[in-house]
């Protein structure tokens, strides 16, 4: 019995499939498709921005992502069984979506209408702060606002999502964001 393959150094395999890695060589790959998938969104805003100008970029990144969000969804709540209309069923979901796998946060619940989402390592908001454009007040503010109202429209439209802290930063040590999640 053999554990899977922890690197593909050999020879070309014709018949290799993912499956024949290691659970923990799985584990750094779906690390890296979740970075990379950050990136495409990343380069992608970046190249209209270059091309007309930030104003249409967002335009294009908030049509993209509310049509991402509903396929994502869709796939991700029919992978993993995830089934239900109250925020602890939106914070699973959120748990398991591609950028998610970026950042660094804590989710405390009270019950399962009401959420507090504190994401203390972003590395879109640390690359924002990096540009240097002051872009990080519109990404976070507006989409991650629309973004994750669209994540919790999938599972309930009476969730409600309000963001409590977001950037700028005082300081690097600071969280990054922290927003509440609740039905009414």
């Amino acid at each position: 019995m053999t554990s899977g393959l922890v690197d593909y150094s050999g020879e070309l395999d014709p018949d290799l499939s993912i499956g024949d890695f290691s659970k923990d060589v799985l584990v750094e790959l779906l690390k890296l498709y979740s970075r990379l998938f950050l990136a495409i969104d990343g380069f992608w805003y970046l190249a209209i921005k270059q091309r007309t100008g930030d104003d249409e970029a967002l335009a294009c990144d908030m049509w993209a992502w509310e049509k991402e969000v509903r396929y994502e969804m869709r796939r991700l709540a029919k992978l993993l069984r995830i089934e239900g209309s109250d925020v602890t069923t939106l914070m699973k979901a959120l748990q398991m979506t591609p950028w998610f796998q970026n950042v660094t946060y804590r989710i405390q619940t009270a019950g399962r209408s009401r959420a507090l989402l504190t994401i203390t390592d972003c590395p879109v908001l640390e690359a924002l702060e990096r540009e240097g454009e002051g872009r990080e007040k519109t990404i976070c503010r507006v989409m991650d606002t629309l973004v994750f109202k669209k994540y919790a429209e999938f599972f309930n439209p009476d969730i409600e999502v309000r963001h409590l802290k977001l950037p700028p930063r005082e300081s690097q040590q600071d969280i990054c964001c922290q927003w509440e999640f609740r039905l009414p």
